[in-house]
């Protein structure tokens, strides 16, 4: 599938679901706060880079920043059949979302591709670093896939930290409970430092455990040394997917 990017006709839809349909009813139902807001440039390209802990993130998050963001969404929404499929796929497009294969290998260059467009463009681009939204609302090690886009494109990455979105709705519950959440960001990150470096793995590892730090003192959330996928697959099998799991398998490792 090729990753492609909205149009003009997206771009009047997301305005119009921002203003007319979906932003004033999420402004008066969870009262949503911001800070930092002063952080986010009036132009130019930048990543906001956030922790996920709930399907809702991507709506209060463009909801209130002024600028529109374009996120990196997996390819699943824009892939349904039937009535459901063409609005889940015009919906999702017009809220700022650009489909990605995340299966790893060819895809994950074709998403860091697609990502150095959108901020050639000049925009924002949104992305969630662990990967996928938390099971529990902890947060989880990052994937280097950030640190290669903000690399290469030689562009900022500014932390978000969404608070009170996993309390609202979790992975697995549709309809959200009201209460207030939100939004804390903090000052832009600047990796100019590592210009040419974005092929160092290492590089890419400690530029993005940067980012989660931030994220960790912004968020207030438990870091856990693991990826979400890792821990999903942990809840899954009913072991902890906490501090107490990377500890039991590194004493499980033999080398």
């Amino acid at each position: 599938m090729r990753n492609a990017i909205p149009g003009s006709g997206a771009a009047v839809l997301y305005w119009f679901l921002k203003y007319f349909v979906i932003g004033p009813w999420l402004r008066v139902l969870f009262r949503p706060w911001i800070e930092g807001l002063e952080h986010v440039p009036s132009k130019g390209p930048a990543i906001l880079a956030s922790n996920h802990m709930s399907f809702s993130d991507s709506f209060f998050l463009p909801l209130m920043v002024p600028r529109p963001i374009t996120f990196l969404a997996k390819s699943d929404y824009f892939t349904g059949r039937g009535i459901k499929g063409l609005f889940s796929k015009a919906f999702f497009a017009g809220v700022g979302q650009v489909p990605i294969d995340r299966s790893g290998g060819r895809a994950s260059e074709a998403a860091i591709r697609t990502g150095a467009r959108i901020l050639s463009r000049g925009s924002l681009l949104g992305i969630y670093p662990e990967g996928t939204r938390s099971p529990n609302g902890l947060l989880y090690r990052g994937k280097t896939g950030l640190a290669r886009m903000a690399l290469e494109a030689r562009v900022p990455i500014i932390p978000v930290a969404m608070i009170g979105t996993y309390e609202i709705q979790p992975p697995g519950v549709i309809k959200p409970r009201l209460r207030r959440v939100g939004i804390r960001i903090g000052p832009a990150l600047d990796f100019s430092r590592y210009e040419g470096l974005e092929d160092d793995r290492f590089i890419l590892r400690s530029v993005t455990d940067e980012v989660m730090y931030e994220l960790m003192t912004l968020s207030g959330q438990e870091y856990v040394d693991m990826y979400a996928s890792r821990a999903k697959e942990l809840i899954a099998s009913g072991a902890p997917a906490d501090s107490r799991a990377t500890v039991a398998e590194e004493s499980e490792d033999p080398g």
